[in-house]
């Protein structure tokens, strides 16, 4: 199909292009991290990637082990162990990554009730004594001060609780019990050290009222606050299959429409200044959904990456990996995991999309419905360009066509253009793996072939400048996410270089003479 006209717009003057997209990341619980694959997998994408903070659940829930009651001479005693806390966190700062805080689920020893969500029991009820938790908040909090020295927890994010709009997630969604949560959790935090970060309320989407009287709850008690915090998801109701789902999807849009709508809400009140999180978005909020394991996802979510840091100080996707097991165990390596990596680091074409971004220069030169356009401090152009997508699910046509004139920092002479590609065809392995039969447990050498198959197809051509510019007509095939980096030539070719003297052609021919 035809594409735009050519952006003349790339000789605006050049804007900065946020990094809301890699400040935060999701995981699977806090003690997954205790995991060889999961450390293999987050070493990968730190060294691709490359991601600022990393957030995921249960941290004070008992498989982490801080809270453990005891009785001794006929009274109740509490100690407060981070032995595990200490060897997640040192993994994640070995990893140039540190942690995003969530505080939560209950330790069962100091819940008023038994009521847990996943497979691994995350207790949701508040705590029996109040006093205790925040005990328990201030010694966390101590011990990580105390471990890595308060310049550093200073810079991580702590955040009061997950989704307590959900039942699911916090016993009735009881606001009240969750504003006294917030009150309890905060004061104590600042207690500690004012300069610390504390945040919430970590809301689901569709449930907007929260937000607006969380703002006047915490402004009415005149709460300390440093950032507000919401999710972000576009999927509709779950249909349940055997070991998975399939949903319906908004279009992507809809996400920037939520990760616009904090500020909106808070606009004109005692928050508004406030730093926004988006602490988890993606698709599906479910982790059995096969979408996350597409082509289509990554051409979904480039345009979100693309815009999203327009809106907000940071969006988590959630998550990194597959190592993951809110739902169970999974059964399959290829299982619709939220995770960019599936299990043995299979990269998914979605990790792609932010290994491609990692790539992005500081100025965005251009962007536009299929594009951005980027420039760095060495005059090196990239552009992202993805294929439009169509949740309806009718399959859009080969051939989009995006048509760009960049600058080339040169006047005159070439270009050289390094293309990397991924798509139905280009660096899909969940399309290989289908292809395969779907192994559940894939053999060594099918391992190997996936991860062959996840890499982007990557060619290369050299362009003429014209007036300062390379003209590009890039053709995307169906679902594709590209990368162009584009660079000048400072050509180093000798004077006596002859192509065909590769196969002593020319030589002879001047013999012969």
């Amino acid at each position: 199909m035809p594409g735009p006209a050519p952006d003349d717009s790339l000789d605006a003057t050049p804007s900065r292009l946020p990094d809301a997209w890699r400040f935060c990341v999701g995981t699977g619980r806090f003690d997954l991290a205790l995991r060889r694959d999961y450390q293999e997998s987050l070493a990968l994408v730190q060294r691709e990637i490359g991601f600022r903070h990393i957030r995921g659940h249960g941290l004070l829930s008992d498989g982490v082990g801080v809270h453990r009651p005891y009785e001794y001479r006929g009274r109740r005693h509490v100690r407060h162990a981070f032995t595990y806390v200490d060897q997640v966190i040192d993994a994640y700062l070995d990893l140039g990554i540190a942690p995003f805080l969530e505080l939560g689920f209950m330790p069962s020893g100091l819940a008023s009730g038994d009521q847990t969500v996943f497979w691994w029991r995350g207790n949701i009820t508040p705590p029996r004594d109040w006093r205790e938790w925040a005990a328990l908040v201030r010694a966390t909090v101590t011990h990580l001060i105390d471990r890595y020295g308060l310049e550093q927890v200073r810079t991580w994010p702590i955040e009061v609780w997950n989704e307590p709009n959900l039942k699911e997630f916090w016993l009735d969604a009881d606001r009240d019990a969750y504003h006294r949560l917030y009150e309890v959790t905060a004061t104590t935090i600042k207690d500690v050290d004012a300069s610390l970060q504390v945040g919430g309320p970590a809301i689901s989407p569709g449930s907007d009222e929260w937000m607006v009287r969380f703002a006047e709850f915490v402004a009415g008690k005149s709460l300390p606050i440093d950032f507000v915090s919401r999710h972000a998801y576009t999927s509709g109701p779950a249909q349940h299959v055997p070991f998975g789902v399939h949903q319906t999807l908004a279009p992507s849009s809809r996400l920037l429409e939520q990760f616009a709508t904090p500020r909106r809400q808070l606009r004109g009140g005692p928050l508004a200044d406030l730093p926004v999180h988006i602490t988890e978005f993606n698709s599906s909020y479910r982790p059995d959904n096969p979408i996350h394991d597409t082509a289509f996802h990554a051409a979904y979510l480039a345009p979100v990456l693309a815009a999203g840091g327009d809106l907000v100080d940071s969006f988590s996707y959630w998550t990194f990996c597959d190592v993951f097991e809110e739902v169970g165990i999974p059964t399959t390596l290829f299982h619709g995991g939220f995770g960019l990596l599936t299990h043995r680091q299979i990269k998914k074409p979605t990790y792609h999309l932010y290994a491609f971004m990692a790539r992005m220069g500081e100025q965005i030169l251009a962007r536009g419905e299929d594009h951005l356009v980027t420039k760095d401090g060495d005059g090196r152009v990239t552009v992202l360009a993805w294929a439009p997508v169509d949740v309806a699910g009718d399959p859009p046509a080969d051939g989009h066509r995006v048509r760009l004139s960049v600058p080339a920092g040169s006047t005159a002479g070439s270009v050289f253009v390094l293309r990397s590609s991924v798509s139905e065809e280009k660096g899909n392995a969940y399309r290989a793996w289908c292809e395969m039969g779907r192994p559940a447990s894939p053999l060594p050498r099918q391992l190997d072939a996936l991860r062959e198959a996840a890499e982007p197809v990557r060619s290369h051509r050299s362009l003429p400048i014209e007036d300062g510019h390379v003209a590009l007509d890039i053709t995307l095939e169906r679902h594709e996410v590209t990368l162009l980096e584009i660079t000048p030539v400072a050509d180093e070719t000798p004077p006596w270089w002859d192509e065909r003297n590769l196969l002593g052609i020319a030589c002879d021919e001047e013999a012969a003479r």
